[in-house]
Order: structure tokens, then sequence, then C-alpha cells
């Protein structure tokens, strides 16, 4: 950190001290007690039908006799109904509080390591598009992406690749609270960027990285450009499950 962003820093905590987002305590977003106490998802929903239990996040067994989706699993570390977890996020998103990527990464590296998930060739962040960017400041994906690199596997980093695109500037999801509508706003709005070498991810493993997943569009619509472009499997980890009605 440069000299002038560490007094920025200092100037900024001092005016704008940092507490506990669940318990009020200071100097945290999340305390390192109300992370040990936040309830990990114990089971996974079926990424397809969202109704059926499934091990480790795959498609459930009905599912994957009739459904023919590109996305291949995907594990949630808490539900969006945990009061803290809904705070964080939102805070993270739409407070633009980019310091919470740390606790909310810690806590899909909890996800994965419980649900046993196997490690990726690559992490892939879903990206946002450069209006959105501009307006926030910073990829939210990428910055979890960067933390459960590095922590998931602190002796070796998992690489980052950042070669999704979004090639429409869509409505936002979160204003959308219609199923159907929600999946049809996601539909071809991603590809690979410019000039990529394809044959990075040929035959490769590759894990989503993402905030929330509600109906999975999003995820999907990734998981379709990158199994177009020859990877093996695409499972995506979120920090949250927001559940909506069908």
């Amino acid at each position: 950190m440069s000299t002038a962003s560490f007094l920025k820093t200092v100037v900024l905590d001092s005016l704008f001290p940092v507490f506990c987002l669940s318990c009020g305590k200071e100097g945290f977003w999340l305390c390192e007690s109300c992370l040990a106490q936040m309830k990990v998802l114990d089971f996974q929903v079926c990424p397809a039908c969202e109704d059926n239990i499934t091990d480790k996040g795959f498609l459930c067994f009905a599912c994957r006799e009739t459904r023919k989706l590109h996305l291949d699993g995907l594990i949630a570390a808490v539900s969006y109904e945990e009061p803290a977890a809904r705070k964080m996020v939102h805070n993270f998103k739409y407070r633009f509080v980019s310091d919470i990527s740390q606790p909310l990464a810690e806590l899909v590296c909890r996800a994965l390591i419980r649900n046993d998930a196997a490690l990726p060739d690559f992490l892939v962040p879903v990206p946002l598009h450069p209006k959105r960017l501009r307006w926030r400041g910073f990829n939210q994906s990428l910055l979890l992406a960067r933390h459960i690199s590095d922590e998931l596997t602190p002796s070796m980093e998992i690489e980052i690749l950042d070669i999704l695109q979004r090639k429409k500037f869509n409505r936002p999801q979160m204003q959308i609270k219609n199923y159907q509508q929600r999946l049809k706003n996601m539909q071809n709005i991603f590809g690979l960027i410019e000039n990529i070498d394809k044959n990075i991810i040929k035959n490769k493993s590759i894990l989503l990285v993402d905030d929330i997943a509600t109906t999975g569009a999003t995820l999907e619509e990734c998981a379709k450009v990158l199994k177009s472009a020859g990877a093996k499997k695409v499972f995506a980890a979120v920090v949250a499950r927001q559940s909506l009605k069908k």
C-alpha cells in the first residue's frame, strides 16, 4: 500500500469507523466471533430445479436425466435470509464497501471445504458491464475471486482468469421479480473477451465466482460460454442463495 493510500485509509477509518454488521463490534465488518457463528448451509439445492437436495452442489438425479444445463453444479455459502449476510452483501454491492469482500470470500471458502469441492484449474469471476463497473468502481466478483484464490489453498494460489465480458448493458436482475423474465433478461449477454486463446480453458475445470444466485440464470449463461469454448466442467460458488417464486 502506498503512503497516500495508507494515509487515506487512516483518515477514513477515523472519520467513519468500521463496525461489525452483525454485533456492532468496532474494527471489523464481520468480527471473528460472528463469522464463526454464521451458519453455513448444511445442504445444497439442485441448480436446475431448485427444489431437490443434491450432493455437493451437483444436479440432482432427476435433472441429470431430463435437463441439459451447462452449469455442472452450484455451491452457496449461506442463505440470503441470513440477516448479517444480507446486510453485508448489500453494503458490498450498493454502498461500495470493497473491504467486505474478504469475510464474504472466507464464507465461500468454508462452504467449498465443507462440501469437499474439487479444486478447479481456474477461477473465473462473473463480469460487470463497463458502465456498471465505472458506477461501482470495482467488480465484486473479481474481488471475491482474489480472496478465494489466496485463502482456499494458502500454499498454492488458484489462477484467476478474467476472460468473460458482458456484451449488453441489461437491466439489473435485482429489479426483476418475475422468474421467467429473469431468465430471459440474461440470455446471450456474455462472451469471451477479444483475442483470448481458447486453448487456455480447453478440457479444464472452471469455478465461476459471484455474490448472489437466485434463478442461476447469470451463472448458466456464463457456463454456456465457457463450455462452448472447450471447458470440461463448470461449477459455481456464491456467497448467498436467494429464493424466488417461479
